[in-house]
C-alpha cells in the first residue's frame, strides 16, 4: 500500500449522522478491505500464486501457509469486485487471476499443494471457488481456456475425498457445485453426505455444533451459518427448498442471540478458538442482510458489524504494515492453534461480506440503531449452549456464565480448555492461556487443589439446568472433579483440552445465580473421593490483563480479592466457607497485556462434602457503578430435594432457587 492509499484512507471522515455510534460507512469498509489487500502484495511472489507473510509456520508448513494467504485475501478481493459490479481500480481481478493461473500450473515453482493431497488445501480451494463463483462476470470467464482446465483440475481434485464432519463438509459442497456450474467433475454423493453430516451438526434455537462435542464457538456463526445460504444462492435448484428455509430460520433465531454477545466497544465475545480471525466474527450478520433471514433492523447489524471493525481498527489490527498477524489486538503468537499460520488470520474476510452488498442496500443506507446492551441491561439465558448471558448498559460489557460448553463430551475427563471450559467469558477479558491447552485453570473456576496445588479440571461435566427464574439467571452444572498430567501429549492443539495420565477427585455440583454485573456462585462437594491431606477448595474471578501489574488488594473479613485494572475491575468476595483471599499473578499469558491478576479465594482444609461453598463474583467495565462493590446476602436451607438457595441482591430483589441434591 503507498502513502496516496493510505492516505485516502485517512482522509474518511466519520458520519456521524449516518453512524452515531461508529462514524463507519461503507466508505470505510472499502478502504479498510483494499489496505489489507494492498499491504499482503510486498510479500507476494513475481507471479502472485505465493503470500509468504512474516510469522512463525503452522503444522502443515510454508507452502500451504502461502496457499492459504493466497486464497482467503482472495475471498476478500472477490467479495470487494463483486459489491463494485466489477469496478476495479486495483486490478485485484488480473492481479489474483495471474496467481491463479501460476498457482494451478503444476509444472510451475510456485504451484499450490492439491487438496487431495494436503488436508489443509481442500479448506483453501473453497476460498478460490466461493470467490470465482462471486466474481465469475469479471474473472472466470475472462480466463484463458488453459487456466480454468487447470483450475478445474486442481479443485477437481475433492471430489470423492473424506471430510472430517464438522463445518469442513462445507468445502467440498462449495467447490463441487462450483465445478458443476462450469462442466466440471462433481459428486452428487458428495454434496448430499455434506448436507447429511451439516444437519447433524443442528441442535437447537439456531445454535450448531462443530461436531459432536460441545463446541459452541464463533464457527457457529462464521461456517456453520454463513456457507449453507451463500451455497443455498449458488446452488439454484440443488438446495431443497425445505433445507432453505430451515436454515433462514435458524439463522433468524442465532442472529437474535448473536447481537446480544457483542459488547458497546464492539468486542465480540472472547471465547473459543481460531479468534485471530477477528472480525470474522461479524460474518453472519451481512448474511442476515444478504439474505432478510434476521428480524434485526438493518441499522442493528451494521452497526454491530461496524462496531467490531472498529474496535480492531482503534486497537491496532491491522498493523502498521496493514497486515494482520495472529493475535488479538496486537500480534501474539501464543494464540495460535496448530493449524494456524500467518494467512489463518485472512478469515477476517468473512467479516467484510457486506462489501458484496451495493451502496445502496438497506443495511448501508439505514441509520445506526444501537445494541442490545447499549438499550438496556440484558439478562438471557441461552440453554443450547449452556450459556446465562448479563450485559449492562452503564459499561457495555457483556458477560456469558458457562455450564453447557467445553469443546468435548458428558464424561470426558481430560483437562480443561481456556477457550471453552470456563465458567466465564466476557467481551472485556481474555482467560489466560497458560501454557495453551496445558495448564490447570487459572480463573473463572471452581477447583479442588491437592496436596501439591495442583487445581483440577472439570471438562466431561454435565448441565442440570440452564434457565431464567423470576429475573434471575440461574444455571447448575455437575463434574467429575479430576487432575490431568498432560506432559505426554504432543499431539495437535484444536481447541480442546490435553489428555493424559488422570487421577479422579470428588463430585462438585456448581451453580450460578446471575443478576446484573454479579453472580452468585455456589459449589458442593457431592463425595469425599480425593480429599486427602492438604487439599482444598479453590474459587477463581475474572482475568485482568495490563501492561503492568494491575492493582489489586485483598481482606479477611469476609474474604475478599479486588483486581482493579484499567478498563475493568475483578471483584470475588467470600460469603459461605472461605477463609483465604490472594490474587494470582501470570506474566505472558494475554494478548491483552503481559501482566495478569486473577483474584482467589480458597478455604482452609478440605471441603467438607455435603456443605454449600458461596461467593459473589462480580465484573465492571469502566463505567461501573460504586453499589457493584455492594454484595447480596444469601442463606442456603439443606432439604430432601436439594439446598433452598435464598438471596437478596444489593437492588433488593429476592430470588428463591434450588440447587439439586446429589444424585443416587
Amino acid at each position: 500500500m503507498n502513502a496516496d492509499d493510505q492516505a485516502a484512507e485517512e482522509q474518511i471522515a466519520d458520519d456521524r449522522r449516518l453512524s452515531p455510534y461508529t462514524g463507519y460507512t461503507r466508505a470505510h469498509w472499502g478502504a479498510a478491505a483494499d489496505r489489507m489487500l494492498l499491504a499482503l502484495r510486498p510479500y507476494a511472489s513475481p507471479d502472485h500464486a505465493r503470500i509468504d507473510l512474516p510469522g512463525r509456520p503452522s503444522a502443515y508448513g510454508p507452502d500451504s501457509d502461502s496457499l492459504e494467504a493466497f486464497a482467503r485475501s482472495f475471498l476478500l478481493a472477490a467479495v470487494r469486485l463483486r459489491g463494485e459490479a466489477g469496478a476495479d481500480p486495483h486490478g485485484l481481478a488480473d492481479w489474483y487471476a495471474a496467481g491463479l493461473r501460476a498457482g494451478t500450473d503444476p509444472t510451475s515453482p510456485t504451484a499450490w499443494p492439491r487438496p487431495d493431497r494436503l488436508d489443509q488445501a481442500k479448506v483453501e480451494a473453497c476460498s478460490i471457488a466461493l470467490g470465482l463463483h462471486l466474481t465469475r462476470p469479471w474473472l472466470w470467464d475472462r480466463l484463458d481456456e488453459a487456466t480454468r482446465q487447470r483450475t478445474v483440475d486442481w479443485l477437481g481434485s475433492v471430489v470423492g475425498q473424506r471430510y472430517p464432519p464438522i463445518n469442513w463438509v462445507w468445502f467440498q459442497i462449495v467447490v463441487e457445485t462450483f465445478l458443476r456450474s462450469v462442466g466440471g467433475p462433481w459428486s452428487t454423493e458428495d454434496i448430499e453426505s455434506g448436507l447429511r453430516v451439516h444437519e447433524s451438526l443442528y441442535r437447537a434455537d439456531g445454535w450448531y455444533s462443530d461436531g459432536p462435542e460441545r463446541s459452541y464457538d464463533h464457527y457457529v456463526g462464521w461456517a456453520l451459518h454463513v456457507y449453507p445460504l451463500l451455497w443455498a444462492d449458488q446452488a439454484g435448484e440443488l438446495c431443497p427448498d425445505g433445507l432453505r428455509q430451515a436454515w433462514r430460520q435458524r439463522l433468524a433465531a442465532f442472529l437474535d442471540d448473536a447481537v446480544r454477545l457483542i459488547g458497546a466497544d464492539g468486542s465480540p465475545l472472547m471465547q473459543g478458538r481460531s479468534l485471530a480471525y477477528r472480525f470474522a466474527a461479524a460474518a453472519p450478520l451481512w448474511v442476515g442482510a444478504m439474505t432478510g433471514a434476521t428480524e434485526v433492523a438493518p441499522g442493528v447489524l451494521r452497526r454491530a458489524a461496524s462496531g467490531m471493525l472498529r474496535h480492531f481498527h482503534d486497537h491496532g489490527a491491522p498493523d502498521r504494515r496493514g497486515l494482520l498477524p495472529i493475535g488479538w489486538h496486537h500480534e501474539w503468537p501464543a494464540m495460535a492453534q496448530s493449524y494456524s499460520g500467518p494467512g489463518s488470520p485472512y478469515w477476517a474476510a468473512k467479516g467484510m461480506l457486506g462489501l458484496a452488498l451495493p451502496a445502496d442496500h438497506p443495511v448501508w443506507t439505514a441509520t445506526e440503531q444501537p445494541l442490545p446492551v447499549e438499550r438496556a441491561d440484558l439478562l438471557v439465558a441461552v440453554p443450547t449452549p449452556g450459556w446465562l448471558v448479563t450485559g449492562t448498559r452503564r459499561d457495555g460489557v457483556v458477560r456469558v456464565v458457562n455450564h453447557g460448553t467445553d469443546h468435548s463430551v458428558p464424561g470426558d475427563e481430560r483437562a480443561d480448555s481456556p477457550l471453552y471450559a470456563r465458567l466465564g467469558y466476557s467481551t472485556a477479558t481474555m482467560p489466560p492461556l497458560t501454557g495453551a491447552t496445558v495448564g490447570d485453570p487459572s480463573d473463572n473456576s471452581v477447583a479442588v487443589v491437592d496436596a501439591t496445588g495442583r487445581r483440577s479440571h472439570r471438562n466431561g461435566f454435565v448441565t442440570v439446568d440452564c434457565r431464567l427464574v423470576d429475573g434471575v439467571g440461574w444455571a447448575v452444572s455437575r463434574a467429575d472433579a479430576h487432575w490431568v498430567d498432560t506432559d505426554d501429549d504432543a499431539g495437535p492443539d484444536h481447541g480442546s483440552g490435553r489428555r493424559g495420565r488422570l487421577r479422579r477427585g470428588p463430585v462438585v455440583t456448581v451453580a450460578s445465580a446471575v443478576r446484573g454485573p454479579t453472580e452468585v456462585r455456589l459449589a458442593r462437594v457431592d463425595s469425599a473421593d480425593g480429599l486427602d491431606g492438604g487439599t482444598g477448595l479453590e474459587f477463581s474471578g475474572w482475568p485482568v490483563a495490563g501492561d503492568v501489574p494491575p492493582p489489586a488488594r485483598t481482606g479477611d473479613d469476609p474474604p475478599v480479592s479486588v483486581v482493579a485494572g484499567a478498563a475493568v475491575t475483578s471483584r470475588l468476595v467470600g460469603l459461605t466457607g472461605f477463609e483465604h483471599a490472594l490474587v494470582r499473578r501470570e506474566r505472558g499469558t494475554s494478548p491483552l497485556g503481559d501482566q495478569v491478576a486473577v483474584p482467589v479465594l480458597r478455604t482452609a482444609a478440605a471441603p467438607t462434602p455435603g456443605r454449600v461453598y458461596v461467593a459473589a463474583v462480580t465484573l465492571t467495565g469502566a463505567g461501573g457503578d460504586p453499589a457493584d462493590a455492594a454484595v447480596p446476602v444469601v442463606t442456603v436451607t439443606a432439604g430432601g430435594a436439594g439446598d433452598s438457595v435464598d438471596i437478596r441482591w444489593p437492588d433488593g430483589h429476592a430470588s428463591t432457587l434450588l440447587l439439586p441434591a446429589a444424585p443416587g
